[in-house]
């Protein structure tokens, strides 16, 4: 057995540069919740992640002998047990189209940046995943000017799925149009001045915006 599954803290497996991974530690931060950190290269797994995880796969987290290794399965654990600040609206419509928008956010710019950070296939490829990810940034940055954070008055689950895409779009070549995006790039500024994103951030994130 090993001896993972006896710590009495919590364990965070991360990827330093994973989007995954970063809005978990989001969560994390927000809640000011204490925890190791692992940090784990993707090439090179531990053989502790494999014994706890049957899917090998990053993020993973650990709290005492339960074991959550879907991103957005360990933000909404980690919302329910650290109930302060809540990360998801009181009611069930409004929790409903978080979840929603989460979804969303999933289909149209995970992959598409997943496909862009792993910087493999046909230029062809990657020029179209750019240009559809752009375009869809572009087409939503108009419903930032209705409230402070992603569709809400108050910091969401949302945001900690939607910030991280947003902080890695310089490294992977998209410049967003000013004129255009005024009320998303003044979102974006807002979020990454936050204090618990920058906890948030590994030094390889924080080189993504050098």
């Amino acid at each position: 057995m090993s001896v993972v599954t006896k710590r009495t803290s919590m364990t965070f497996f991360s990827d330093a540069k994973d989007h995954y991974s970063h809005r978990v530690r989001m969560v994390l931060a927000e809640k000011g919740v204490a925890f190791d950190m692992v940090d784990v290269d993707p090439g090179d797994k531990p053989e502790t992640l494999a014994e706890i995880n049957p899917y090998n796969s990053l993020p993973t987290l650990l709290d005492r002998d339960l074991v959550l290794y879907e991103a957005n399965v360990i933000m909404e654990y980690l919302d329910e047990r650290f109930p302060h600040p809540p990360l998801l609206p009181v009611y069930p419509v409004q929790r409903a189209l978080s979840r929603l928008w989460i979804t969303r956010v999933e289909k149209e710019w995970s992959g598409r940046l997943d496909l862009l950070m792993a910087g493999k296939g046909r230029e062809t490829m990657l020029t179209k995943a750019r240009k559809e990810l752009r375009e869809s940034i572009v087409s939503i940055a108009p419903i930032f000017s209705e409230k402070p954070y992603f569709m809400y008055e108050e910091f969401t689950l949302v945001d900690c799925c939607v910030a991280p895409i947003l902080w890695r779009l310089k490294c992977v070549d998209i410049t967003l149009p000013e004129r255009s995006t005024k009320p998303l790039q003044k979102y974006m500024q807002t979020i990454f001045e936050r204090e618990t994103f920058r906890t948030s951030l590994t030094e390889l994130e924080l080189e993504m915006r050098e």
